[in-house]
């Protein structure tokens, strides 16, 4: 009897501890980021200000990697940022929360293998250790996401 209550108290123990982590890794520390301009270094060095005509993103202080965004940019900004911005040639889109239904890492990294979408480079070092990455969509479709770079500083 004894050896019961002890194999109950730690499957609920254990319960209990899933789920928390599983709360704490996908909804306690992200929260909506209003998102009216992003900033893009250009290849040639320039910095331009780009205005999305619709954003929806997510960020949390707890990670560098967390920020997600997905835009909607005019087919002519999105033609110059592939156009001028450098290409990202090993962009790996990380998963979002579930909960943030915009941002599918999985299409967006089918769409990349594919020719579909183009990963440019926003901003280097947004973060430490961190680069802004974006990809692109001929129709204008871009989604954002921050990527180790392999440095850190310090």
């Amino acid at each position: 009897m004894n050896g019961k209550i002890i194999g109950i108290a730690i499957l609920g123990i254990t319960a209990i501890f899933g789920a928390a982590q599983w709360y704490f890794q996908t909804r306690a520390y992200y929260e909506p980021v209003t998102l009216q301009t992003l900033e893009v270094t250009f290849a040639d060095g320039t910095l331009e200000t780009l205005r999305p005509l619709t954003a929806e993103a997510i960020d949390a202080d707890t990670s560098p990697l967390r920020f997600r965004a997905c835009l909607t940019l005019d087919p002519e900004t999105a033609a110059r940022l592939v156009a001028a911005a450098p290409p990202v040639a090993e962009a790996v889109p990380l998963i979002a929360p579930d909960w943030f239904g915009c941002f599918d890492a999985a299409a967006i990294g089918d769409a990349l293998a594919s020719g579909a979408a183009q990963a440019v480079l926003a901003q280097t070092e947004v973060r430490p250790g961190a680069d802004r990455v974006i990809a692109v969509f001929p129709d204008g479709r871009a989604y954002v996401w921050h990527q180790w770079n392999g440095r850190l500083e310090g």
